[in-house]
């Protein structure tokens, strides 16, 4: 479905689709994952949302946006992988759909390309009481995600497993970086940004009949694209190691990590997505059924995997007592997983669940962008219905591969401050 056109200093990607009533526009800018730079990619979106030059209050934008049929707007910051990526999108209803509105496109790309190149400026720089107010509501972020145990967690499991690796940045930053960032700092970087990141914009929707490019051209002057590296796997040949921390909670957070070494455009992908969906991604998995249903020892367990780095992580909420127990049968099901220990019917169950994951993705706006940028940061011409097709081949075999190719990495556990497990 999609039609990619390079253009000067970005790609065009063109998702047409007659499913929405609605048109979806995506600016997404990135670079590679730094320190230096992942606080001020945090702190972008809130100041981006606050307003423009026409529109120099965030009620006058959010007025602007109302005008235009309650167009919606949404700017954050991400990681894929070793990728940071500042996301604009504007969703839109579809002028096609509405009388006498055969300019709502025109109009809202040209405010999408003010609240991008045009954002409320004071002196060459963001607006000092601006920037002072969203420092506070990221700080205020930040200090929400540690609240957040099973978030704090994974964000340490990541910080020790890949700790010499750019993966363990921070993506909403760094609250001892704030005092650095001066609203000139700031702009400054801004607009290196603007013009040094590699920018893929998508369009989905109904576009027939629309001049969604040349609208575009009016606006975007880059110099010229840039090419990503891509995300290193640094596969390691270590032993395991676990890492016991201590808090003031009741339910103790069991997180296990893994190097998969198995990214987005490796022929193991597709089996990958089946082993995981089997080890512990659905509520039919050995995760889930043994450690939280069959032995009640978890709140929670699951597994996940990061398609960009080669790694799977497994999560579970314990009882603080139950540590050594729980961890016990989370390495039996993946002992299981490499012995081949499950049946032709949870096979077939598993690869329809993972086919309809990926269908259901594609029934959302977002969910088509974010499938085609995906191969984007991968720099793969792997079609999503290639993927479904190598789903849809996946053997016994082939996942008994992948679960003797996955290796443990680190174990991590954050546990009340009165219990003391066993750290072996």
């Amino acid at each position: 479905m999609e039609k990619r056109i390079k253009k000067q200093g970005y790609d065009l990607h063109l998702l047409p689709t007659k499913k929405f009533k609605t048109i979806n526009l995506s600016f997404k800018f990135v670079t590679n994952l730094t320190r230096d730079k992942v606080t001020k990619r945090a702190l972008l979106p809130y100041l981006l949302q606050q307003g423009t030059k026409n529109y120099p209050t965030a009620i006058q934008l959010r007025q602007k946006l109302d005008e235009l049929y309650g167009a919606v707007l949404h700017i954050d910051s991400s990681k894929k992988g070793e990728h940071n990526i500042l996301t604009v999108r504007l969703e839109l209803a579809n002028q096609r759909y509405i009388k006498n509105q055969e300019n709502l496109l025109e109009e809202a790309l040209t405010l999408l390309e003010e609240i991008v190149y045009q954002p409320k400026v004071v002196d060459e720089a963001f607006d000092p009481k601006l920037v002072e107010r969203e420092k506070q509501t990221l700080k205020n972020k930040m200090i929400a995600l540690t609240e957040d145990k099973m978030s704090f967690a994974n964000t340490r499991l990541i910080e020790e497993m890949c700790e010499q690796e750019p993966y363990q940045l921070r993506v909403h930053g760094y609250e001892e970086d704030l005092d650095g960032i001066t609203p000139r700092i700031l702009y400054d970087y801004y607009q290196q940004m603007l013009q040094e990141d590699r920018l893929d914009v998508f369009v989905v929707g109904d576009m027939d009949g629309l001049d969604v490019e040349p609208i575009l051209e009016k606006f975007l002057k880059r110099k010229q694209q840039v090419e990503m590296k891509k995300t290193s796997i640094n596969v390691v040949n270590k032993e395991e190691a676990t890492l016991i921390e201590y808090d003031q909670i009741q339910q103790a957070k069991l997180h296990l990590g893994y190097r998969t070494n198995i990214t987005y455009d490796d022929n193991d992908y597709a089996t990958l997505h089946v082993f995981n969906g089997l080890f512990g991604g659905f509520p039919n998995s050995k995760l889930f059924l043994n450690v939280r249903e069959k032995h009640s020892l978890a709140y929670y367990a699951a597994s996940r995997i990061e398609s960009h780095k080669g790694l799977l992580f497994v999560f579970s909420g314990i009882a603080p007592d139950q540590y050594e127990k729980a961890r016990e049968i989370i390495l039996e099901q993946m002992e299981q997983m490499r012995k081949g220990d499950f049946s032709d019917d949870q096979i077939a169950e598993t690869k329809e669940m993972t086919i309809n994951q990926l269908r259901e993705t594609l029934d959302n706006p977002q969910g088509m962008i974010e499938l085609t940028y995906q191969r984007v940061l991968a720099q793969s011409n792997k079609t999503i219905t290639e993927l479904i097709e190598q789903v849809q081949s996946v053997t016994r075999d082939q996942i008994v591969k992948v679960a003797n190719q996955v290796q443990l990495d680190k174990i991590y556990l954050l546990t009340s401050e009165g219990a003391k497990p066993d750290e072996k």
